[in-house]
This record gives structure tokens, sequence and C-alpha cells, in this order.
């Protein structure tokens, strides 16, 4: 293995290692959702991502996830660690892909923007087909009760459309959301010194642009 390439694993291990850090530093948002909690974990996967490209990214999700099973376990039977993958995948990989194609500043908000927006449509129907059928198959339980739990916080949820609307939604347009202005406000500044610690890798620069 060359440097170059030992020099970008190790980069989107540490970044990966960052993100999962960022996880115990998590905050729920009861009135959105009893069972999401709110954290800074994508951070580093945009940062990392603008970086070392989509495939550094997907290295850094899979780390951050690694790491919070074998240091943390998991607390829904792997439902909530698939979930966290899909969201990711379905956040980082758009808004990178975007600015691949838009190398500027509005580039990059407009591809942060498509990422935050493909991340609620997702994450609606992982909900609703993916993660929370199996939440319910390995617990035992049934749609009217997982209603019941976010009804007790939120009034205005009372079946599974309003669950969409009331708690899915926003709770990822937020999350998502917060996690972009931060990205874009944050990235110049520490994309210098990551890129001091990996100088000479080959491939494609991915510094925002001004215009």
């Amino acid at each position: 293995m060359n440097k170059q390439k030992l020099r970008r694993l190790t980069m989107a291990a540490l970044c990966g290692a960052v993100a999962f850090v960022l996880m115990y530093f998590s905050f729920s948002v009861p009135i959105l959702s009893p069972f999401a909690e709110f954290d800074l974990s994508a951070l580093p996967e945009l940062i990392g991502g603008f970086i070392l490209g989509p495939a550094g990214a997907i290295e850094i999700i899979v780390v951050k996830i690694v790491l919070k099973l074998v240091f943390k376990g998991s607390s829904s039977l792997l439902t909530g660690e698939i979930l966290n993958l899909i969201l990711s995948l379905a956040y980082v990989l758009p808004a990178l892909f975007y600015y691949r194609r838009h190398r500027t500043k509005s580039g990059a908000a407009a591809g942060l923007a498509l990422g935050t927006l493909a991340c609620v449509v997702v994450s609606v129907f992982a909900n609703l087909y993916v993660t929370f059928p199996m939440y319910i198959k390995l617990y035992g339980m049934n749609w009217e009760g997982i209603i019941s739990q976010c009804s007790a916080l939120n009034p205005w949820i009372t079946d599974i459309p309003t669950f969409v609307a009331f708690s899915v939604v926003p709770f990822n347009l937020l999350s998502r959301s917060v996690t972009s202005l931060l990205t874009f406000l944050l990235y110049k500044k520490l994309s210098v010194p990551i890129r001091r610690l990996i100088e000479g890798q080959g491939g494609e620069k991915h510094e925002i642009q001004h215009g």
C-alpha cells in the first residue's frame, strides 16, 4: 500500500472516529420524536467527503457505525444503526455528487440543500417500510403502540400520516439543515489542516471555490 492511499484511509478512519465521538453528544427532541436523537455525526462525514470524495464518505460512515456497535452496542436490535446507515448515505452522497459537478460556494450550498431534501424523502420510506416494521416485529409491537408513544409527547400525532408530517419530516429537516449550515460555515477553515495531513494525495481537489 503506497503512502498516498494509507494517508487517505487514515483520514477516513479519523473522520469516522470523530463522527462516532460526536454521537455521544446527542440529545432528544421529544416533541418531534421519542425514538430519534439529534447529533452532529454527519458533520465529519460531509467535510471528509468533500475532501476524500464519495468513497471516502462511505468509509467514514461505516467506521462510525462499526465503532458505535463495538463500544456502545445497539439499543434497538440494529434497527437504529440500519436507519443511520440509510439516512447518512441519502444525505451525504447527493451533496457530494452535486458538488463534484459544481465546485463553487453556491454549488456547495445547493448540494447541501439537495442532500437535506433527499434525506427527508428517504427518511419517510425508510421509517415506514424498513426500520419501523423491523422494530415492530423484533419487539412484538404494532403501529398503534408506536403512534401512542408519539401522541403522548405530541398530541398532533394521531396516525401514520400525522406521524410522518409532525415527526419524521420535521425532525430530519431540522437535523440535516443544522448540519448543512455548520458544514458550509466550517468547511473552508477545517479543510486547510486536513489537507496538510494528506498533502501529496492524488486525485481531484474538492476545495470550495468562491462564486
